[in-house]
């Protein structure tokens, strides 16, 4: 799909029909193959018959349950059209008794009746739906194939080989390094990584730079975006004025985890269960700070609100969410009845909802946050506190010995009074900062809301439970708590918890996901295209001791990620949406990157991390439309120039410019954020502040460093933005536009100094405003390229 972002409207109906008419090839392909029930006909069977015969006993008719196999047997003979109640149902006249009934808005097309035929013949084989069972690790395929790296593309291949597909060659050494460094790091390359790996794209070089980019302290700020997208992390309450809060920690907390490589299991624990573990206090404090994750959700202090009804509010959120961010599925469906596609029942919902019935809040009030030392300070104490223990230890042993000046007793003394002096003005509540953190004490009670209504409390008293087909917590007789929910959510047992965060991963790396359900995989989620792929890689993730880096690198490392994006036209008609991975995908970069890139390019982005959320430029009376007295009081210097994931998310009114380029508002889990192509984007590129100002700057380099001749200096450019040299055409263009630009500004250099004005960084005295205006418009053509803001 990503393809279609520069097509022209003829172009783009054009491609629509080919998207329609390539659904049905892929169909086809498919129709060869041994029919699957989870695979082609358990979606039929979701879509069209489940609200009726699915898991909500309340609207089930007939007592036939078409989810389960007893029902399938019921209602399909296996082998035998003729005695299946179902197919005649199907096929039925008489509107009483034609299934779906028409009067339901539901009505199956030709293509599924036949493949319901189909498999009818064949045996009506069942299976249980695919997420819901513990992966196994499948067997790697035998291919005989050429060039394959590791078990990723063995699996791909065998796919391709099946369909007669054959894969794209690999992308050129430029394209393959840019897109490398913004995937991992979520920045362009720097000149020495660039130069390293096109001058030599050998595939030790390539691991060497996968290596150096995973160890790069951008790789955590890269992969906590998705995840802060996942957990709806904002700076803002939500309701009402959608007032300050204060949890910028929790934030810093998930980009050291990624960096640290925190395995994944303790990572979620930590979140969720982070205020019950035991440690030392440095861990315990780092794990209350990890523990603001179910403080995430929106929260009100509105006076006409009834903090019952918004503790009964919250906790929906926390099952809706949780169950989303961590099991991939629509858990919130089961508030009011059982759900209608998948086996999660209202009792599992308030079950579920009873886990976080420890967390001391306020139905109405701002959201009290609690001083913690920062992740630094605590480093930084720590390694104090290592200090005095080890001068201790040197002055029981300095009596009796030879001494030097800074070995005597004296002088070890008044080391550790310094150390002393230092650990308590470092653990003084004073000096530390505010965060929202998890706060438990006794549950309150929580109860079956009948069709979610709060002030029914006529429902049974809840017990912390998991849903009840996914198994049970062995507690004996105490009460579950989170850190039960934890171990369980990352147990080796649970289905779900595995595939749903590789899926993810493999989603940031090609654009979709082996299966593009990224936030359902339930019945009414896709069937993986590669099932036996995402089950190996589910189980050789946890079999790593859940291990990001290793994960990543794995991914990287084969050659189904190193494959160009650009594809011949007989593979795009054949797999427009590239679910056969023949090649790689192209996509715009998501919204703070798009920023973070032009101000890289420029050499303006600052390398500062953690620390409070900052607010770069924005439109002064943007706030001001939430209500009269909010004012953004904008950054200054270095803090103007910070990547884009430390930019202050204010959920009713988030930043304008990342909101252009599809940020979410963070109210909700957001596993994939859309993409869409609007000429808005254009225009912030242009006109907003930051990137008027990347652009001065980077023209004043063109200027000052990239030669003295139009040509070196489009070279120069083009190479620090895109990593290729330009075209002749386009050296051509931007040469006009130069000229173009420069008649304009030397006749009205007024305008050029206006243009030039823009932003806080100061304006070079030495170079002619005209020359520089111009430059500055040919950087800002430069910076506005489809190419400059797409992952190739």
């Amino acid at each position: 799909m990503n393809r279609l972002h520069n097509l022209s409207n003829t172009e783009w109906l054009t491609a629509q029909v080919i998207l329609v008419a390539a659904s049905f090839v892929c169909s086809e392909a498919w129709a060869d193959d041994a029919l699957r029930f989870n695979r082609d006909i358990r979606p039929i069977l979701s879509q069209n018959c489940f609200r009726c015969h699915g898991p909500d006993a309340k609207q089930r008719k007939s007592d036939l349950r078409l989810d389960q196999e007893n029902g399938i047997r019921h209602a399909f003979s296996k082998g035998d059209l003729d005695a299946s109640e179902a197919w005649g149902r199907i096929h039925s006249d008489d509107p009483d008794v034609r299934m779906p009934p028409p009067d339901s808005g539901l009505k199956l097309n030709p293509k599924e009746v036949a493949l319901i035929g189909r498999w009818i013949k064949a045996g009506a084989a069942w299976e249980g739906h695919w997420s819901f069972i513990p992966p196994n690790r499948p067997p790697v395929p035998r291919v005989p194939a050429a060039d394959i790296r590791n078990p990723i593309d063995t699996f791909i291949r065998a796919r391709l080989e099946t369909d007669g597909v054959k894969p794209v060659g690999s992308a050129d050494p430029s394209t393959l390094i840019r897109r490398l460094s913004f995937d991992i790091s979520g920045l362009p390359p720097h000149a020495e990584l660039r130069e390293i790996f096109v001058n030599d794209p050998s595939p030790e070089t390539y691991e060497k730079v996968v290596d150096q980019l995973l160890a790069s302290r951008r790789f955590g700020e890269r992969m906590a975006l998705f995840w802060l997208d996942l957990v709806r992390y904002a700076d803002s309450v939500g309701y009402h004025k959608d007032s300050h809060r204060e949890c910028w920690m929790f934030r810093d907390y998930v980009i050291k985890a990624f960096n640290q490589n925190k395995p994944f299991n303790e990572f979620v624990t930590e979140q969720l269960a982070g205020d019950l573990l035991e440690g030392s206090k440095f861990e315990k404090y780092a794990w209350k700070i990890a523990s603001g994750f179910n403080r995430m959700n929106q929260t009100t202090s509105e006076g006409g609100a009834q903090a019952k009804e918004y503790l009964a509010k919250y906790s929906a959120d926390r099952v809706r969410n949780t169950a989303a961010i961590l099991l991939g599925t629509t858990m919130g469906c089961s508030e009011c009845h059982d759900h209608k596609y998948d086996p999660f029942t209202t009792k599992d919902f308030y079950g579920f909802a009873a886990f976080f019935a420890d967390l001391q809040e306020n139905g109405v009030g701002y959201p009290a946050p609690t001083p913690i030392p920062t992740l630094a300070q605590l480093g930084q104490w720590q390694k104090l506190e290592s200090d005095l223990a080890k001068q201790r230890e040197l002055l029981k042993k300095a009596d009796g010995q030879a001494e030097s000046k800074d070995s005597s007793p004296d002088a070890i003394r008044t080391k550790i009074k310094q150390l002393e002096d230092e650990i308590r003005k470092l653990s003084d509540e004073k000096a530390w900062s505010k965060t929202l953190i998890t706060v438990s004490g006794k549950p309150r009670t929580i109860r079956m809301l009948p069709r979610g209504n709060w002030l029914d409390d006529s429902g049974p008293v809840m017990d912390p439970a998991v849903p009840a087909f996914l198994g049970s917590l062995e507690v004996g007789d105490r009460r579950a708590t989170r850190l039960d929910l934890a171990k369980w959510v990352v147990s080796r047992d649970n289905p779900l918890t595995a595939r749903v965060f590789v899926n993810r991963v493999w989603r940031l790396f090609f654009g979709e996901g082996i299966s593009r359900s990224l936030d359902d995989l339930g019945s009414q989620g896709e069937w993986p295209s590669h099932p036996e792929l995402l089950d190996w890689l589910s189980v050789e993730f946890i079999e790593s001791g859940w291990d990001v880096k290793r994960l990543v690198k794995l991914i990287v490392m084969s050659r189904t990620y190193q494959q160009s994006s650009v594809c011949p036209d007989a593979l795009w008609q054949r797999d427009p949406e590239n679910r056969l991975f023949a090649r790689q995908a192209s996509f715009r970069l998501p919204a703070e990157h798009v920023r973070d890139n032009a101000l890289a390019i420029a050499g303006l982005l600052s390398a500062k991390m953690y620390g409070r959320s900052v607010k770069p430029y924005q439109p002064g009376n943007y706030w001001y439309r939430l209500y009269k007295d909010a004012e953004y009081k904008q950054d200054h210097g270095e803090d103007l120039y910070r990547r884009g994931v430390y930019t202050y998310w204010r959920r009713s009114f988030w930043h304008p410019s990342l909101r252009a380029f599809d940020a979410p508002a963070r109210e909700e889990c957001v596993a994939q954020r859309p993409l869409s192509n609007t000429p808005a984007q254009s225009l912030v590129l242009l006109n907003d502040p930051t990137y008027v100002e990347a652009a001065r700057v980077l023209a004043t380099r063109m200027i000052r460093e990239a030669g003295a001749t139009t040509e070196q200096r489009i070279h120069w450019v083009f190479r620090r933005a895109v990593v290729r040299a330009p075209t002749e055409n386009e050296t051509e263009t931007l040469s006009k536009l130069y000229g173009q630009q420069l008649k304009r500004y030397k006749s009205d250099v007024e305008s050029a100094k206006k243009l030039i004005a823009v932003g806080e960084t100061p304006v070079p005295k030495d170079i002619a405003a005209s020359e520089l205006a111009a430059w500055t418009s040919v950087a800002r053509a430069i910076l506005n390229l489809h190419e400059t803001i797409t992952r190739n």
